[in-house]
């Protein structure tokens, strides 16, 4: 059984998510397969898939695409739709949840990896925006982050509520930003816990490495 905080950003059979990893003979919610940025080890992608024709039209001659290109890639997208598009700050994010060689940019398989992602999350969001009012009040909110494999404290889903929320809702680009936080500093501390305890012992450093740049 998953620990408190072991969680991970997709629940089994949620639509747009990758193939779950296992754990202890059982799915693990949220484990990914790191994948490398194109141009690398894999070959091009068809012309014919939209993603490529998004990403292309943004991205440089390196192939990759910073924080700004990437906020412009996904309003193109219509990824949002109804929604407020994505704000700079949850861009910055969304490409360190994925930036695995630090960069500060995001290749095509990334962002094809973060798109799928996106896609989960619109899915669970738009489950509990029961009004469709582009927001979900604390109590959905508790409720979707349980849904998405987390366990966590009541104190602990209080803090992010209060992290999160504006008068007292939680908006579309808030919770995907909470969502990538959440992937992100899981998959960090899942990485330094060897025994699967839920426990691990930080440098300072490296703590603040995992913490400051999501």
């Amino acid at each position: 059984m998953a620990y408190p905080g072991f969680g991970g950003y997709g629940a089994p059979g949620m639509p747009g998510m990758p193939p779950q990893g296992m754990h202890m003979g059982m799915p693990m919610p949220g484990h990914y397969h790191p994948m490398g940025a194109f141009p690398g080890n894999m070959a091009a992608p068809p012309i014919s898939d939209p993603m490529w024709g998004y990403f292309t039209a943004i991205a440089g001659q390196d192939g990759e695409i910073d924080a700004e290109e990437l906020q412009t890639c996904l309003t193109q997208t219509g990824i949002s739709g109804t929604y407020t598009p994505f704000s700079l700050e949850t861009c910055r994010i969304m490409i360190a949840m994925l930036d695995r060689d630090m960069t500060g940019k995001m290749g095509f398989n990334e962002f094809k990896e973060l798109f799928a992602a996106l896609n989960g999350w619109k899915q669970n969001f738009i489950m509990f925006d029961q009004d469709k009012s582009g927001t979900v009040e604390p109590h959905e909110m508790f409720k979707a982050i349980t849904s998405l494999g987390y366990t966590l404290s009541p104190h602990a889903l209080n803090c992010i509520i209060t992290r999160y929320s504006k008068n007292g809702r939680i908006f579309f680009d808030d919770y995907v930003a909470c969502c990538v936080k959440l992937r992100a500093l899981t998959e960090n501390f899942r990485r330094r816990d060897a025994l699967q305890q839920g426990t691990v012992t930080f440098q300072y450093d490296d703590f603040i490495m995992c913490t400051m740049t999501i």
